[in-house]
């Protein structure tokens, strides 16, 4: 029988033949498993593969994997493995949320009655601005890049794509009335949105990051929000996750979530279930269909 690990953070039960073990991941932990099934905040890291003995996949419920030594996990004969598409639809409907909140300043609003302050309708009262008709600027043209540009459809955007070319990139953020983050965190896209980038977007425009926070520097996008070079950000992650810039807090402009893209029932089950099945594949001596 195969001893599985699952991080402590995700104590739903796991349909595996195998036996489960509940925990953190450490050197300690892992010693003696067959398959780590972890969470976006589990370090896997050179240490943990040099410890784990008999380690033979490693299963992300996450569809990235920037959490884990890729380079290490090659070097023991390690599979890795994510749930990618599985998140896309609910991640989708997140960013429209923080589209259309930013843009009607609906978190705003509910501050002001909650606060008592709705005494009468007022002709000049918490001015938003219109989508219809816009321009939808994608940074990522994946999955879910593409996933929320359908969506766009029903306000009749206008729909700018940008993927590795800097001149595409360029022109969605100089032509987009919202740009939306939707591409994966690597070296090449770490702080791609810095003072230069977020200074060619329009004045008027919104940025909204549901993506990863790193690819944003976010004492950058304070200072254009706090300076009014842009109009609002709607954000799911951040640079230094879980801590917040300061300065965002600070801020009317921002809608701040809690990194609650996937955070469907459904689409949670989806991917947990997902995982399970690569862990299933490896153990059985099998390619896991998610390798990455």
């Amino acid at each position: 029988m195969s001893l599985v690990l699952v991080t402590n953070r995700y104590r739903d039960p796991i349909d595996l033949p195998h036996r489960i073990r509940y925990g953190k991941v450490t050197p300690r932990s892992v010693r003696d498993v067959d398959a780590i099934v972890s969470l976006l905040y589990d370090r896997i890291d050179a240490k943990i593969f040099a410890a784990a003995r008999k380690l033979r996949v490693v299963a992300n419920v996450a569809a990235g994997h920037e959490n884990i030594d890729l380079e290490a996990a090659r070097a023991r004969g390690v599979y890795v493995t994510n749930v990618p598409g599985v998140t896309t639809e609910a991640t989708a409907d997140l960013a429209w949320g923080l589209i259309l909140a930013t843009a009607r300043r609906i978190v705003e609003a509910d501050r002001w009655v909650r606060a008592g302050k709705f005494r009468r309708w007022d002709f000049h009262l918490l001015l938003g601005t219109d989508l219809a008709g816009k321009t939808l600027g994608v940074i990522g043209p994946g999955k879910i890049g593409r996933a929320v540009a359908t969506r766009a459809m029903g306000f009749r955007m206008r729909v700018l794509f940008a993927g590795r070319f800097r001149a595409d990139l360029e022109r969605v953020l100089r032509e987009s009335d919202v740009v939306t983050l939707h591409c994966p965190l690597t070296s090449e896209t770490r702080r791609l949105l810095g003072k230069r980038e977020l200074e060619m977007m329009k004045p008027t425009a919104i940025l909204v990051n549901t993506a990863r926070g790193s690819i944003v520097d976010e004492g950058a996008l304070v200072e254009a929000l706090r300076r009014k070079r842009l109009a609002g950000a709607g954000l799911d992650v951040y640079e230094n996750e879980p801590r917040i810039h300061p300065g965002l807090l600070r801020l009317s402009n921002v809608v701040l979530l809690p990194h609650i893209g996937s955070a469907t029932r459904e689409t949670r089950a989806r991917m947990l279930a997902t995982a399970v099945r690569n862990v299933r594949e490896a153990l059985a001596g099998r390619v896991p269909p998610n390798r990455v």
